[in-house]
């Protein structure tokens, strides 16, 4: 998981706990706000249902005068319209209503019932049908559901007890604003039956005292401004006069006649009702403006605690992301320099501090110096400290590395100082052996002098070796390009069992630049040496040339018991790509190989083969190649028939007693590509090409007139032979314009010399072969690169 990810989770976690706790506390004053603004609503249908009270009030005293005949029917149709507007006005209101106490609620569905039975029971009006009594009956039910609201929304949960107190003052006073308006139907009633009865008297007294017990309530309950502006409304000419007329009246006996006339009566109890009215608005509307401001309050109160607790969170969570990001940037760029340096800046060092002369005389700290700090991100804190140490490391790897460049260079050096005096040694040793030699007719020294002169050709060898491995080339360069024949053989004979390198088909034309025949060479020895060395004894070794476009194909082929895949590619990844440092001393061979190869371009890789043993295929290509060469003297014959142009397989055989080769065959197993390798051999054809240590540092391999060759017949005797590779680079040597007074002719040996000569050299370098006491069992184990 990337590191954005777990800060995010790291800061997601305490802000979800900080959240919940916010949502807990703010809950209170958001509940508050919510009970607030549901009170708000419940009071504004209050006052909606004061007012449908005093509508139905006056519709219900204009219905009364009408059935008692004591009214007009157009009275009580316009008191009806008025009644149907405040209606449709409350049930508005009351629609939007979302929670309302279970009293309230009650008497919200039974006013509802009323609104829709109201139809019929103004037609029984209309019609007369009904009785007074009914009639005041059924407005006062939905009257008395009114005010209960009105009392019903004081015990709503949340209400404060001082809010609950205004709400149940105002809903006295609307109780007693009825009482009132029952004595006006009362003493209609009265008036229209001829006086009071007893019990129509009990209930205008009864109205008397109801209203004196709601102001009393109101009084009690309410602010006292509302009292003394009930006190003030009451104090006028019309409200005295109507107290009069009540007054009046309950003075009246029961079964007398009523003085006061029904208009007069009506007009002052209408009059007194609007009174009641306006004193009701004035307390509906402060209770509204009370409700209102507590609503108010509670809704900042709620808002200011949101918002502080949103502005805390937010600004948290921006301080978070700000230093998250702060600290993700400089880890990125932390992780991109490491990554740089990973990839690309410390391998880039790595490879130049690989070069030969990479320190130019600095030492490794000003190496480590030189190449700076690749991170930038460094300060106090545990993310500059690991900067710092990045830093730190980076200073010593690079430091590590110039040291151990230093140490390549050094170790180099003395491999170089080694191998060239192991040269100087070697060609004073071959030439104290050349100087033995020319007078020397005794075949048993000469077996013991020909030993010692192909060990100085393997020796030279190994002196290259070291050259190469030390970063230095041959430093000795062909005039002339030379067949790739004659360079197979001279490779061949720089090895210690050369008598088992069978060439096999080999595509004629192909040759090999001067410029590069000495390392092609080395590369074929090391190459056919490993293979000698680790297959059987009694098996040849088949090495196969042929044109592949603009290319050269070389095949090694031997019969050993091959490697495994896994091995193989190990040792193809390294001939690839050759090793900066000096290498294993077991795997020289490998090292060796792969170092020449990149110098020319050349690609050697190991390949299975179809039968036993392991193939390794050389691509030469066109740079190294004389593609249109032509063999000179001492080329290759061909077999009669053989138009393709392939020269003709024959061993690599030093030649035996009676200046006869000794026949040679090996096994025919096709390679991969089809081309056989290892062919037939037929009547052998001798090269005489010699390999010598010579002076310089690299091989001189050079193509000999001396050395007896024929089909089956012996040397003629006087044709001067030369008794050894060395002896044939000596004496064309002798025969070389400008190299000064030519030395004196070597004795002369009869024909009899020459054939115990040639005995000898055939002995001597099988001597020379198995002198070294190799244990065969060690020759049928598995395969290890030099």
């Amino acid at each position: 998981m990337k590191i954005n990810r777990r800060l995010v989770l790291l800061v997601s976690a305490p802000l979800t706990v900080a959240v919940a706790f916010s949502v807990l506390a703010l809950a209170p004053a958001t509940n508050q706000a919510l009970q607030a603004e549901r009170l708000t609503s419940m009071v504004e249908v209050a006052d909606e249902a004061s007012e449908l009270t005093y509508r139905l009030q006056r519709e219900r005293a204009a219905a009364t005068a009408l059935v008692s005949e004591q009214g007009s029917a157009e009275a009580f149709r316009l008191r009806a319209e008025e009644t149907d507007r405040s209606i449709a006005g409350f049930r508005s209101r009351a629609g939007r209503l979302s929670a309302v106490p279970g009293s309230a609620k009650g008497a919200l569905d039974r006013i509802e019932r009323f609104a829709e039975e109201m139809p019929g029971l103004r037609a029984q009006v209309r019609s007369g049908s009904s009785t007074v009594s009914a009639l005041a009956f059924g407005y006062r039910i939905v009257i008395a559901d009114l005010i209960g609201y009105r009392d019903g929304i004081a015990q709503a949960d949340g209400v404060d007890a001082d809010i609950a107190d205004r709400i149940r003052a105002a809903a006295a006073l609307s109780e007693a604003a009825e009482h009132t308006a029952q004595q006006q139907v009362t003493v209609a009633r009265a008036q229209a039956a001829g006086g009071f009865t007893t019990a129509s008297q009990r209930t205008f007294d009864a109205g008397r005292l109801g209203y004196t017990e709601s102001t009393g309530a109101m009084f009690d309950l309410g602010p006292g401004a509302w009292r003394t502006w009930l006190e003030r409304t009451l104090s006028g000419a019309k409200a005295l006069e109507a107290r009069r007329l009540e007054d009046e009246i309950g003075r009246t006996s029961a079964g007398k006649d009523i003085t006061v006339t029904p208009q007069a009566w009506q007009k002052a109890a209408n009059d007194r009702q609007g009174l009641l009215r306006s004193v009701e608005k004035r307390v509906d509307a402060a209770v509204l403006a009370q409700v209102a401001d507590v609503r108010t309050t509670l809704i900042w109160t709620a808002g200011a605690e949101v918002a502080l607790v949103v502005l805390t969170l937010v600004g948290v969570v921006v301080v978070a992301i700000r230093l998250g990001r702060v600290m993700i940037r400089r880890l990125r760029e932390l992780r991109n320099a490491a990554h740089e340096v990973a990839h690309s800046g410390l391998p880039t060092v790595m490879s130049e501090l690989s070069q030969p002369g990479a320190l130019r005389g600095a030492t490794p700290e000003e190496v480590a110096r030189r190449t700076g700090d690749p991170v930038r991100t460094t300060g106090e804190d545990e993310i500059g400290e690991v900067g710092e140490a990045f830093n730190a490391v980076h200073h010593e790897a690079v430091r590590l590395a110039a040291q151990q460049a230093q140490t390549h260079e050094q170790l180099a050096e003395t491999l170089v100082g080694v191998a060239r005096r192991g040269a100087r040694l070697t060609a004073v040793m071959v030439s104290e052996l050349d100087t033995v030699q020319r007078d020397e007719a005794d075949p048993v020294r000469m077996k013991t002098l020909f030993a010692l002169d192909h060990l100085a050709v393997r020796m030279e060898r190994n002196t290259n070796n070291l050259l190469v491995l030390g970063g230095y080339g041959n430093a000795r360069v062909r005039a002339a390009d030379v067949g790739c024949s004659t360079v197979i053989v001279a490779a061949a004979q720089q090895i210690e069992r050369f008598d088992r390198v069978s060439l096999g088909v080999i595509e004629s034309g192909i040759g090999i630049t001067a410029r590069a025949v000495h390392d092609v060479a080395h590369i074929l020895a090391e190459l056919l040496d490993n293979a000698t060395r680790y297959s059987p004894p009694d098996k040849q070794v088949g090495v196969a040339v042929w044109r592949l476009w603009d290319r050269a194909v070389v095949q090694i082929v031997d019969e050993g018991v091959g490697m495994t895949a896994e091995r193989r590619a190990v040792h193809n990844a390294a001939l690839l790509e050759p090793q900066a440092g000096i290498g294993d001393v077991r795997s020289m061979g490998l090292h060796v190989v792969a170092r020449l190869a990149a110098r020319h371009g050349i690609v050697v890789e190991l390949r299975d083969s179809s039968g036993p043993g392991t193939i390794a295929e050389v691509t030469l290509p066109a740079k190294v190649l004389a593609l249109d060469f032509a063999e000179d003297r001492g080329a290759p014959q061909r077999e009669p028939g053989n138009d393709v142009g392939y020269e003709t397989p024959r061993p690599v055989t030093p030649p035996g007693p009676q200046g006869r080769r000794q026949p040679a065959r090996a096994e025919v197993r096709p390679d991969r590509h089809g081309t056989p390798v290892g062919a037939p051999i037929g009547t052998p054809v001798g090269t005489g090409l010699g390999v010598s240590a010579g002076t310089g540092t690299g091989a001189d391999m050079g193509v000999g007139t001396g050395v007896a060759a024929s089909t089956g017949t012996g040397p003629a005797a006087g044709t001067g032979p030369t008794t050894s590779p060395a002896a044939g680079r000596r004496d064309t040597a002798e025969q070389r314009p400008g190299s000064g007074a030519p030395r004196p002719s070597p004795r002369r040996r009869d024909s009899r010399q020459v054939s115990d000569v040639l005995a000898a050299y055939a002995q001597g370098i099988n001597r020379s072969t198995n002198h070294r006491g190799r244990s065969a069992p060690d020759d049928h184990t598995e395969r290890t690169e030099k």
